[in-house]
């Protein structure tokens, strides 16, 4: 399943062409602040998709919901009262 999240997230990803041969960079609108910029295009998809990995470690370690792409919920649902308890 992350594999498959990862996968959607990348297809969502938006690519620019930097001015004076600079290279490539890449963003996901879905996910705020995971970014790349590589001077070739396979690189810059290469860095973007570690970019995911990373942000996705730090969302689950702080506890803070993830975005559900293209239906992919890794999010945990909450805890009923009874679990509280």
């Amino acid at each position: 399943m992350l594999i498959d999240y990862i996968q959607a997230a990348m297809e969502k990803a938006k690519y620019e062409i930097l001015a004076d041969g600079e290279g490539f960079y890449a963003s996901i609108p879905e996910m705020p602040g995971v970014w790349a910029n590589a001077p070739a295009l396979e690189e810059c998809r290469r860095e973007l998709q570690e970019v995911i990995e990373d942000w996705m470690l730090i969302k689950l370690r702080h506890n803070d919901p993830l975005p559900v792409i293209d239906g992919i919920d890794l999010n945990l649902p909450a805890p009923s009262e009874q679990e509280v308890g």
